[in-house]
């Protein structure tokens, strides 16, 4: 049987209603990744808590000491899991992520958090180029609109393109309902 592991990115205050970046659909997103959560514990899979702080200078949000970076209490880590600070997009790159889960003899990796554009594309990747099996919750993970090229792309458009391409080469894509059968 291969060892699972738990790859919680991101679920910190600032992307809810009241942070610093709200992310459209968050709570819902949220939810979705407690119950992942909840069934990976019940399950004996290995959790990693992730969580992202940019340098003190000019960061729009994730200020190191802030309750803003701070992970939301919905996820809160019990005291066995790890929780790993990164300072850039990627959770593999400068940190001991890849250590942690090769220590644990991790084959499968499931990943939910934020955003589904940026931490969450990198990570999935990260952790297939690294050959680890991926799956990806996806109505675990939210976002926002982006803009580009003077046009506004809806949350919803942006979220679905990514997780399209990832599922296309990088991951299984599937549902919290679909998890948890």
């Amino acid at each position: 049987m291969n060892k699972r592991a738990l790859i919680v990115v991101d679920v910190q205050n600032d992307y809810f209603p009241d942070g610093k970046w709200p992310l459209d659909n968050i709570e819902t997103a949220a939810e979705n990744a407690h119950t992942v959560l909840n069934l990976c514990r019940a399950r004996g899979d290995f959790i990693v808590h992730i969580r992202h702080e940019f340098p003190s200078d000019g960061a729009p949000f994730f200020l190191p000491g802030s309750s803003g970076a701070d992970i939301h209490s919905s996820m809160a880590p019990l005291e066995q899991e790890p929780v790993i600070t990164k300072h850039g997009i990627n959770a593999f790159l400068n940190t001991n992520l890849k250590f942690l889960l090769d220590e644990n003899q991790i084959q499968d990796v499931i990943i939910v958090g934020n955003m589904s554009h940026m931490c969450i594309d990198a990570a999935v990747r990260g952790a297939a180029d690294h050959g680890f099996n991926v799956t990806l919750i996806q109505d675990a993970c939210a976002t926002h609109d982006q803009t580009f090229g003077g046009k506004t792309v809806p949350a919803e458009d942006v979220h679905a393109a990514y997780m399209a391409a990832l599922g296309f080469a990088y991951a299984t894509v599937i549902s919290t309902k679909e998890f948890a059968n």
